[in-house]
């Protein structure tokens, strides 16, 4: 092959890697929305909804738990895919779930400043203009700015650096999340979280649409796994931890604003928890401290999605699938030009408003279901092609699952489609097909590169996990 493959060094220690699984999965959305959740389903309604939710991601979890160990290399679900089913196959994943990941990064810039404005008396600054019924501010959009900017520069300096904020900021953010939920179930009043189920099915759904976006980051672990220093089997319990800890987080939440206070007390506020939190305790601090939580959920979740853009955009280029540019790596060892790109697209976002907000989390939820369904594909196609590859964490029941996993993504993608009974909206579909015709773009121009199957498999997989069936000189 006529050059080096590039590779990650493995900064990241089993703190680290926590700080990550559990930032990961829960981050600043359960703060805005959660409310929401219960306004439209119910209390136990939006908890049904995360349990049917969690259920169906604790599937597609332990098929990553499997994975992840199994080919532990940057790029996770695009590597995968590429090895039961080859290149076209290959491009898709990577590109969905980079989509989730983009999408789900550019809200963050706009939940880190209201958060900062709740916290302090800034003033708004003048009005800029309005979109979709919410004022666009100079001071809300100058913070934005600056989080973004912030967060570039942390994943510039190095993933250990990322990874040492991400842990105080989870440590932050579990102990406000306890204090609100426990104060809430003792102090509160179950007559606040009646009715118990709003709309039936249909308010249950409408919950649901949000659940993908919201389990979003377990699959950042295998992004990482190459930049990961501890044993391969370690690693696929990191992924259901992640999961086990969201879904209790979530749960947690909404019983949590159920009981605080009756909703529409707290409905129309900026943050609705916040305002549960102050009635429930009868004090503005601990609306002030559940912000403080929400604050480290935002540069946890933030962290971790900046982890997953930008190294599965480092992988598919090392692969030839991008621009090489995009694999091309800074005196501190991190793709820069990745993290350029994810940070100017997270640049955007806050000129939409913090409307944008729910337009985001619905899109990245229609493209992190279809990566997963395309990674519970090449979890039954790699039982089947390659039984004998070492698999340090092994599924029980291993076909089962990858059929339900199949059966449970079809399912919440149903729910996104127009003929489905909790569609996307117009916005959420304008960006899915942006991203689609950007996707066609770069994948016919990159289909022209001359690579031979033997450098493309040395540089997905490097010798260690390449085949040797692949290695050969026949092969072009």
């Amino acid at each position: 092959m006529g050059e080096e493959r590039v590779s990650l060094g493995k900064t990241l220690q089993r703190k680290d890697i926590w700080g990550f699984a559990f930032g990961s999965v829960v981050g600043w959305g359960w703060i805005m929305m959660a409310g929401n959740w219960v306004r439209m389903a119910g209390t136990m309604g939006a908890v049904i909804a995360f349990v049917i939710g969690a259920v169906i991601t604790a599937i597609i979890g332990c098929i990553y738990a499997e994975m992840t160990p199994m080919l532990p290399l940057s790029g996770g679900v695009m590597v995968w895919s590429y090895r039961c089913s080859g290149y076209n196959f290959c491009w898709f994943t990577g590109w969905a779930i980079c989509f989730a990941y983009l999408a789900t990064a550019a809200f963050e810039g706009p939940a880190f400043a209201t958060a900062i404005m709740y916290l302090f008396p800034i003033p708004q600054g003048p009005l800029l203009w309005t979109i979709a019924g919410y004022e666009v501010h100079l001071t809300w959009l100058i913070i934005s700015l600056a989080g973004i900017c912030g967060v570039m520069f942390l994943h510039y300096r190095g993933t250990k650096m990322a990874a040492k904020f991400n842990t105080i900021a989870a440590v932050a953010l579990a102990i406000g999340g306890l204090i609100f939920f426990f104060g809430s179930v003792t102090l509160g009043d179950i007559q606040n979280a009646m009715p118990a189920i709003r709309d039936g099915i249909g308010g249950i759904e409408l919950v649901m649409m949000s659940v993908p976006c919201m389990f979003l980051g377990f699959d950042v672990i295998p992004q990482a796994s190459e930049e990961m220093d501890i044993p391969l089997k370690q690693i696929g319990w990191m992924v259901i931890f992640a999961i086990t800890l969201g879904a209790l987080w979530y749960i947690g939440m909404i019983l949590g604003v159920g009981f605080a206070a009756p909703l529409d007390m707290v409905i129309d506020e900026p943050i609705p928890l916040a305002a549960a939190a102050e009635i429930v305790f009868g004090s503005k601090i601990f609306g002030f401290i559940l912000i403080v939580a929400g604050v480290g959920g935002i540069i946890t979740s933030w962290n971790a999605m900046f982890m997953g853009a930008t190294r599965i955009m480092f992988a598919m280029a090392r692969a030839k699938l991008l621009p090489e540019v995009f694999a091309k790596t800074s005196k501190y060892n991190t793709p820069y030009a990745a993290i350029m790109l994810t940070g100017s697209i997270g640049i955007i976002a806050p000129f939409l408003g913090k409307n944008a907000i729910t337009w985001f989390v619905d899109a990245s939820s229609l493209g992190s279901v279809v990566a997963y369904l395309c990674v519970a594909i090449s979890f039954v196609l790699l039982r089947r092609k390659e039984p004998n590859l070492e698999r340090p964490w092994k599924l029980p029941a291993g076909r089962l699952m990858g059929v339900l996993g199949v059966v449970s993504c079809l399912f919440f993608i149903s729910l996104y489609m127009p003929f489905g009974s909790s569609s996307l909206g117009l916005h959420e579909w304008s960006m899915v097909i942006l991203w689609v015709v950007i996707g066609l773009v770069l994948y016919f121009m990159n289909k022209r590169q001359k690579v031979t199957l033997k450098e493309r498999e040395l540089l997905l997989f490097g010798e260690e996990y390449a085949r040797p069936e692949f290695m050969k000189d026949t092969y072009k």
